[in-house]
């Protein structure tokens, strides 16, 4: 089963910027939909982009206009280029197969604290 690392979490200002990727131990080809969750402390994990391998992409509307998913095939890696960060996008950030996910893939993730 293909394992995900994340990185690129931090700390950052309310209305900065952060990189997010996540790299797959194999091949993510055979995966349509690939996702971006987030668990914020007390609160359940939510998938907060998604895209599929032809590019398709989905957001909730908490995060749309201001995060954009992107993925690498050949280099089995998923991006989260996250925008106008405010204080509750604080959260832990996982990558994994979207629609639904795997249960055995969850990486550790990458934090994310948004706070001026």
């Amino acid at each position: 089963q293909v394992q995900f690392v994340e990185s690129g979490g931090g700390l950052v200002q309310p209305g900065g910027s952060l990189r997010l990727s996540c790299a797959a131990s194999g091949s993510i080809f055979n995966i349509n939909t690939m996702g971006w969750y987030r668990q914020a402390p007390g609160k359940q994990r939510e998938l907060v982009a998604a895209i599929t391998n032809g590019g398709r992409t989905n957001y909730p509307e908490s995060v749309k206009g201001r995060f954009t998913i992107s993925r690498d095939n050949a280099k089995n890696t998923v991006y989260l280029r996250m925008n106008s960060l405010k204080p509750e996008d604080t959260a832990v950030y996982y990558c994994n197969r979207a629609y639904p996910p795997a249960a055995g893939s969850w990486g550790q993730g990458t934090r994310v604290f948004v706070s001026s």
